[in-house]
């Protein structure tokens, strides 16, 4: 069904700022320094050998679902962080200025043009812990080379930010020297071995008993009419002997779950936040707006028969279809105010993993003018298939209820173009590994007849994508 543009208000997740008075906050370019880009072809070089000819350095890597284009980087050209509620605000105004007046040399193919990648703490007063020591509430950083992939093709890319008393031609033209040098190092790079990393220690600090109390206190809660649904989690903590193989882990990922959104984000070497998660928070490109609703949840079958019987056990499923009911109507509500055009699908169907199915319902909008994405992203996060409704009471509740923080996990991750576009997915199905130790969470949307035991036995389906990787059979 589509949704006429209503008036600009302050609805539920708009926030401090509003669409239409949000360009008029832009900051002024910083004419101290200038972005400065360079691309070739990259014939030969794949996304393997740039990930593990970066393997020590800072590293980045983002791929859409059933999608032929793929990005990585690694170095670090430009850092962008932020802290406390306006951090979406801030990270947008950073990114407008490190663009504006950028002079971008795509080599003619604009999808390799300089992107920042990064993203954001699930919580605005998120403090770095033992776990999360290199993140930041907001990060994006834009890499010194950056690999494009467009099918079979490749391209390399060279960012720089220079001061303002450099000469430009005489930049580009050293640019121009040093891409060479490094597409042939990459050309030459050997193929990348995943070594044998022997597991030392597996453990779920949360035991079932604990869980099964915190899941029936919040059950409780919910039917006295607190809140409708809240999400909570609990962690998987792993040791290896050696350091964990990140690039393997993700080249595992890409293989086996196409349908699902890659990423890496690791902004201080040995220290990387991946996965392969479902759910895709927002994609902006100009006025064109693209999410979805994705809850409620079910195993696949072991035969096309039982996918099916287990399909249709999960689109009759009250508990399932009302758990979805509360995210679609929230995307709904929050976007509407500023949307020129929404279209909201009437009746969720059935997204098919290798390992799960969930109820999914896409939703498609148009914007009344260019935003970039930070803003609707913003108005976005957390829906209620990661945090709770009503939001307020929700949030607090998993701060208190879930023993270890979130971190970057359930967050929005991502990347920005020159034309502050973008695409973010939410960081599910993800782990967090500093050296040889490796932290999964996993969570399941809890409504108020939800029974502990079927949610335990959700949250281990969803650690499998991550223990696979790793190459651990799941104990848990």
């Amino acid at each position: 069904m589509a949704i006429e543009r209503s008036a600009l208000s302050k609805a539920e997740g708009l926030g401090d700022w509003g669409i239409e008075s949000f360009e008029s906050e832009l900051p002024i370019s910083d004419t101290q320094s200038r972005l400065v880009s360079v691309t070739i072809p990259a014939p030969g070089v794949t996304m393997a050998a740039f990930l593990h000819h970066a393997q020590g350095q800072e590293r980045f890597f983002w791929q859409a679902a059933h999608q032929a284009v793929a990005s990585a980087g690694f170095g670090v050209a430009a850092d962008l962080r932020a802290w406390g509620p306006a951090r979406f605000q801030a990270i947008h105004q950073q990114a407008r200025t490190l663009f504006q007046d950028a002079v971008i040399a795509d080599g003619g193919q604009p999808l390799a043009a300089p992107r920042l990648f990064g993203g954001f703490a699930f919580a605005d007063d998120f403090v770095p812990d033992n776990t999360w020591a290199a993140f930041h509430p907001a990060q994006f950083i834009l890499p010194h080379y950056q690999l494009t992939q467009v099918g079979a093709e490749s391209w390399l890319t060279i960012n720089a930010v220079v001061t303002a008393v450099e000469d430009v031609a005489e930049v580009l033209a050293a640019l121009r020297e040093a891409l060479p040098a490094r597409l042939a190092l990459l050309q030459d790079e050997p193929p990348a071995a995943s070594p044998d990393v022997a597991l030392q220690q597996m453990d779920y600090p949360m035991p079932y008993a604990v869980w099964a109390e915190m899941i029936e206190r919040a059950t409780a809660v919910m039917r006295a009419g607190t809140f409708n649904k809240v999400v909570l989690s609990r962690v998987c903590e792993l040791r290896f002997e050696e350091p964990v193989d990140v690039a393997g882990a993700l080249a595992y990922l890409n293989q086996t779950y196409p349908d699902c959104y890659r990423f890496l984000f690791e902004p201080l070497p040995y220290h990387a936040f991946y996965g392969a998660t479902p759910e895709l928070l927002v994609q902006v490109h100009g006025r064109d707006l693209h999410t979805m609703s994705l809850a409620g949840s079910i195993r696949r079958g072991a035969t096309p028969a039982e996918d099916e019987t287990l399909a249709h056990e999960l689109l009759n499923s009250d508990k399932d279809l009302y758990e979805h009911a509360v995210v679609t109507d929230s995307i709904r509500r929050r976007l509407a105010p500023v949307m020129a055009e929404l279209t909201v699908s009437d009746r969720p169907d059935v997204l098919r993993l290798g390992y799960i199915q969930h109820l999914f319902t896409p939703v498609y909008g148009r914007l009344p003018a260019p935003t970039g994405v930070l803003p609707l992203l913003e108005i976005l996060h957390p829906t209620p298939a990661l945090g709770g409704t009503p939001r307020h009471l929700a949030l607090p509740y998993i701060t208190q209820a879930e023993p270890v923080p979130r971190g970057w996990y359930a967050a929005p991750v991502g990347w920005l173009d020159h034309h502050l576009d973008g695409a973010f997915a939410v960081g599910i199905r993800s782990a967090i590994a500093q050296d040889r130790r490796v932290w999964l969470h996993a969570g399941a949307g809890i409504v108020a007849d939800s029974q502990p035991q079927k949610e335990w036995d959700e949250t281990a389906l969803k650690f499998r994508p991550m223990l696979n990787a790793l190459g651990i059979a799941q104990t848990a």
